[in-house]
């Protein structure tokens, strides 16, 4: 198949070069920063690049927006695709936000941390796939094998579900891992202390259910350690509000 891609950042880059090793084409690069969406149509061996009011309708199989969530509505709003089916890569939007823009929508979302500078080599990425019509729904499954093999079916209603969660567990959780680390140098203490049991709490859940690996303070209910902990904090009420919310989450019966 061939493809174009509008945008140029991490998700562009890895959906990118992941067809292009699949063998399939693209076509064009399309952004707001022409230089940058030269450089990334450098890289996939595009046969142009541009502005995105220099795209053309059938020029391409699939054209993929892979933007910032809230720039979807805006980008997708000046499209109007009769044969080229309009992708977007977003968890937390609803593909009705595209729909008025193409004959064939779909979705097409990594449930994975991108980073341009730091692609992923393995093919075990889960992605939630969504599409408008038998078409859309063909094409999506099609091109999504060349770049994971865990691909499965969510509509919005899931995958928004889903974005939360991830939200939690890759963002939230590495949130706390700079405040760890922000404590660790403001003490003279090697953050890197930490790194073995950090890995020994993701290495846990990989078997068993996080609810039931629960440990420390909270779970004990241990009121001296924890109002120690809080005046440690003193000088960071942020911090303070964050452990205290989570210490309650962890005392709340099914949270």
């Amino acid at each position: 198949m061939t493809f174009s891609i509008i945008g140029t950042g991490n998700i562009a880059w890895f959906f990118g070069n992941r067809l292009v090793t699949g063998r399939h084409s693209c076509i064009g690069v399309y952004s707001r920063n022409t230089n940058a969406a030269k450089e990334l149509a450098g890289a996939l061996i595009a046969n142009k690049h541009g502005a995105i009011n220099d795209i053309k309708d059938g020029e391409a199989d699939i054209c993929f927006l892979a933007v910032s969530d809230i720039a979807i509505d805006e980008i997708a709003s000046g499209l109007s695709f009769k044969n080229t089916m309009l992708v977007h890569t977003a968890g937390a939007v609803g593909i009705d936000s595209i729909i008025g823009s193409a004959k064939d929508c779909a979705v097409l979302w990594p449930v994975y941390s991108i980073l341009k500078n730091n692609l992923p080599d393995h093919r075990n990425i889960p992605c939630a796939w969504e599409g408008s019509t038998p078409k859309a729904e063909k094409y999506i499954q099609s091109i999504g094998h060349a770049i994971t093999d865990v691909l499965f079916e969510a509509k919005y209603e899931q995958r928004k579900w889903l974005h939360l969660s991830a939200v939690f567990s890759n963002n939230f959780i590495n949130h706390l891992m700079a405040i760890c680390e922000r404590v660790c140098i403001e003490n003279n203490l090697p953050f890197s202390t930490l790194l073995p049991i950090i890995e020994q709490t993701f290495d846990r859940i990989k078997n068993d259910s996080p609810k039931n690996l629960q440990t420390g303070p909270a779970i004990r209910r241990d009121t001296t350690t924890i109002q120690e902990h809080i005046a440690l904090l003193n000088n960071h009420p942020h911090w303070q509000k964050v452990y205290e919310a989570i210490t309650a989450s962890i005392q709340t019966p099914n949270p």
